[in-house]
C-alpha cells in the first residue's frame, strides 16, 4: 500500500495497518527533516510537491515490485507532501514479514525505489528567511 498525504503520519497508526499473527517482523524506516546546513544556513523547513497521480503509480508499483521480489507478506510506504518543519515524519515504510532478513531486504529496496524513482520537490526554507529548491 502506498499513500501519498498531506497531513502529518501517525507511526503508531501505521504500524497497525497490517498485523497477520505468522509475521515474526516488522522492519520500519521514519525519514524525517533534519536541520542541515548549507553554506553557513540551517534549514528549518522542507516543501515537498509532488505530481500526485504519478507518484501514487510509482509507489503502488515499487510495493507491488517488494511484495514479489522478497519474502515478505505487507508492505506500507507513506509519504508526505506540503511545508515539513525540522523533525517531522517525511516518509514511513514498515514491512512485515515471517523473518527479519526479508523483512530489511524490502524495506531498503522500498526506500531506495522511492528516492530515484518518484516525481517529488524538495525546496529548503532556512533560518535567515531564505530559500531555495533542491536539485536532484
Amino acid at each position: 500500500m502506498f499513500i501519498l498525504q498531506e497531513s502529518p503520519i501517525d507511526a503508531s497508526q501505521a504500524r497497525n495497518m497490517c498485523r497477520n499473527p505468522t509475521d515474526g517482523a516488522l522492519v520500519v524506516f521514519e525519514g524525517t527533516v533534519r536541520a542541515d546546513e548549507l553554506q553557513g544556513r540551517t534549514v528549518n523547513e522542507l516543501l515537498y510537491i509532488a505530481d500526485s497521480p504519478a507518484v501514487t503509480a510509482e509507489g503502488e508499483k515499487i510495493i507491488k515490485e517488494a511484495l514479489s521480489q522478497f519474502s515478505i507478506t505487507e508492505a506500507v510506504c507513506i509519504q508526505r507532501v506540503g511545508q515539513l518543519k525540522v523533525t517531522e515524519t517525511a516518509v514511513w515504510i514498515g514491512v512485515w514479514a515471517g523473518h527479519r532478513d526479508e523483512a530489511f531486504k524490502g524495506c531498503r529496496y522500498i526506500i531506495e525505489q522511492i528516492k530515484k524513482r518518484l516525481l517529488i520537490w524538495k525546496k529548503e526554507f532556512f533560518t535567515d528567511g531564505s530559500s531555495a529548491w533542491v536539485r536532484g
